[in-house]
């Protein structure tokens, strides 16, 4: 009689055992859902900051009376809070966290879009500007690093496919805006979706660091060092870091370039009118299709190679721009440019996933992030500088350069992982 008791009584703990470690599953897969979309809103945000300036240069010249160099202070400003974001995120990541330190990254936003919506005096203006590189800087490396933490190059796709529609989706606003006398309530569009930003980005992290974030997925934490810390002088100490450094930050230069300069490039060389502005939305929105649309190109041919083969193409395309003298030809072929640009980001990210320490990815990629960012203002001011001196036209020159040497960069990055002492 005891053992058909047993027997009886066995099942139903099995059961609830099953049961027990289903909803932990469904739990998991829940959190990690509204992880990963909150990344994806961050994303769009960060997007949305560096489509908006490019429609809205014109009318900042005209109500600050400022002429093609000064205008650009406000990508360099932009770089030089990025290059300091991407200090905060070496040195602060390990002992401030992942959640606090994202939360902070978008809370920057929240004043930079409120002194541009006041229209403050240019130099104010241009302050603004430094502190939201801060912030999307450090939303950036954080965001990247967790996702290359998931290790899912599709995921990584997706998140830059997210950054890419703010970039299309800021400029059809923001042209809007530069016809309107209030054309710096563009900026309080802004500041609602920062704030809303923040909000779930602390609803979803809950200041928590990385790894107990990965844990409430049901991933394993990232591996640790050594040292149990990353530090400068380990990072620094890569040479694969410099490389991607150096490729992102030719990579975002022309990114942001592009993106910048090529309204003024359509009003004044090909002679557009105030709805230019949509070439821009055309580029990242090209940027956006790029990152998702190519994602089973980028795993049949390999990233190494499928980068190679989108610089060359984007090459042969923005030599129509530069040479085919149609308002017309020239929108439709930026946004194929832009397709084409559009893997670049994600596909790098994801290798350096691969080929750098688990340990030292968050630290590194803000490392590389922040050198990247330097390419979004350094060639824009270039661009700017240039074309006080010989016009908007060094526009596409400068531009094919760029492409260029950044396939060069791209053939000296390292295949394999490499030992770290």
């Amino acid at each position: 009689m005891s053992i058909e008791l047993a027997n009886v009584a066995d099942p139903p703990k099995e059961i609830e055992h099953s049961e027990s470690h289903s909803q932990s599953t469904g739990e998991h897969m829940r959190k990690a859902r509204f992880q990963f979309g909150t990344l994806l809103w961050c994303f769009f945000l960060i997007g949305w900051n560096d489509g908006s300036l490019g429609p809205l240069l014109p009318r900042i010249q005209e109500v600050y009376k400022v002429g093609f160099v000064p205008v650009s202070l406000l990508f360099v400003f932009m770089c030089a809070g990025s290059f300091i974001g991407a200090v905060i995120n070496v040195t602060q990541t390990d002992r401030v966290g992942f959640g606090k330190m994202v939360v902070l990254g978008s809370i920057a936003l929240w004043v930079t879009y409120s002194m541009q919506a006041a229209v403050v005096p240019f130099p104010a203006f241009v302050l603004a500007s430094f502190i939201g590189g801060i912030g999307a800087a450090v939303q950036d490396a954080q965001g990247n690093g967790f996702v290359a933490a998931l290790n899912d190059s599709a995921k990584m796709g997706y998140l830059h496919a997210a950054y890419g529609a703010g970039a299309f989706a800021s400029p059809l606003v923001a042209t809007q805006f530069s016809q309107l006398p209030r054309w710096s309530f563009h900026f309080l569009v802004s500041l609602g979706i920062a704030l809303s930003n923040t909000i779930l980005l602390y609803s979803a992290f809950r200041l928590q660091h990385q790894d107990d974030c990965l844990v409430d997925i049901g991933l394993e934490p990232g591996e640790k060092s050594t040292s149990q810390k990353a530090t400068y002088k380990q990072i620094l100490k890569l040479k694969t870091v410099h490389l991607l450094g150096l490729f992102i930050l030719t990579y975002v230069g022309v990114e942001v370039t592009i993106g910048g300069w090529i309204v003024t490039y359509m009003v004044e060389v090909r002679h557009g009118g105030a709805a230019s502005g949509y070439v821009s939305s055309g580029f990242w929105g090209g940027l956006m299709v790029g990152r998702v649309a190519l994602l089973w190109f980028n795993r049949k041919l390999g990233e190494h190679r499928a980068l190679l083969v989108y610089a060359v193409l984007a090459v042969g395309l923005q030599l129509i721009v530069w040479l085919v003298p149609s308002l017309v030809a020239g929108a439709v072929v930026v946004s194929f440019v832009g397709v084409l640009l559009g893997p670049t980001y994600p596909l790098a990210m994801n290798h350096a996933g691969r080929v750098l320490p688990p340990w030292l990815l968050t630290g590194s990629i803000g490392w590389i992030g922040g050198i990247g960012t330097a390419g979004s203002a350094f060639f824009p001011f270039l661009t700017g500088a240039l074309a006080s001196k010989v016009g908007i036209k060094v526009l596409q020159p400068l531009v094919v350069a760029m492409l260029a040497t950044m396939a060069i960069v791209w053939m000296m990055v390292p295949k394999t992982p490499r030992r770290v002492d």
